[in-house]
């Protein structure tokens, strides 16, 4: 039993040994423009990479992100009206739509849904 443990052992690290190897020996130089170039829609992709990353799309981003959150929140409060009262429940969701306009009302006033 330990021979066979052993040598299972061993086949697992010389498998691992070649998975290393392997990519190492494996290696292209082969640098040309594209693809060095990054590839991002609506830039031009003859800028130096890394460079050129607009922020609005990050902020487009995170309100997507911010009211998909909300539709998860939302969609289980009808199960929620069995295991409250009407007056808690109706609070809860009246704050929860507060909290989610107030936000929508702050980025519309900061401009960030504006497409520049």
């Amino acid at each position: 039993m330990y021979i066979v443990f052993m040598i299972l052992t061993l086949f697992l690290l010389l498998l691992i040994f070649i998975m290393h190897i392997i990519p190492i020996i494996n290696i292209h130089n082969i640098n040309d423009r594209e693809k060095n170039s990054p590839f991002e829609c609506g830039f031009d992709p003859l800028s130096k990479s890394r460079i050129s990353f607009s922020i609005h799309f990050f902020l487009i981003t995170l309100m997507f992100l911010i009211f998909d959150i909300e539709i998860t929140i939302i969609l289980p409060m009808p199960m929620m009206f069995n295991f409250m009262t009407f007056k808690l429940w109706m609070l809860v969701m009246i704050m929860l739509i507060m909290i989610l306009t107030w936000g929508l009302i702050m980025e519309w006033k900061k401009g960030s849904m504006e497409w520049k």
